[in-house]
């Protein structure tokens, strides 16, 4: 199995690189007030899918720290509850 995931990523690779490869021509990119950017297609590409990528992970960030937060209260209240069922049970 660790072999066949080699493999897709090899695969992948290729693709992507046989990609980049064959859209290498040139990008104007027009701004505001009269600016340029004068860049190759793959890599504004790879910028823009990198800036996604970023704003994705940012956006789901919130809810990751919440739970992570909601999580360590939940997992303090059970081991206060096993101490004190604990304390409960021993004898006298």
């Amino acid at each position: 199995m660790r072999y066949l995931i080699w493999l897709l990523r090899v695969f992948l690779f290729l693709i992507l690189l046989g990609f980049a490869v064959k859209n290498d021509g040139p990008v104007v990119l027009h701004y505001f007030f009269g600016y340029e950017w004068h860049s190759s297609l793959i890599v504004v590409l790879l910028l823009f899918f990198a800036v996604g990528a970023a704003f994705g992970m940012l956006a789901v960030l919130g809810s990751l720290l919440r739970q992570r937060k909601e999580l360590a209260a939940l997992k303090d209240e059970l081991r206060l509850k096993n101490k004190l069922a604990g304390a409960a049970d021993s004898p006298k």
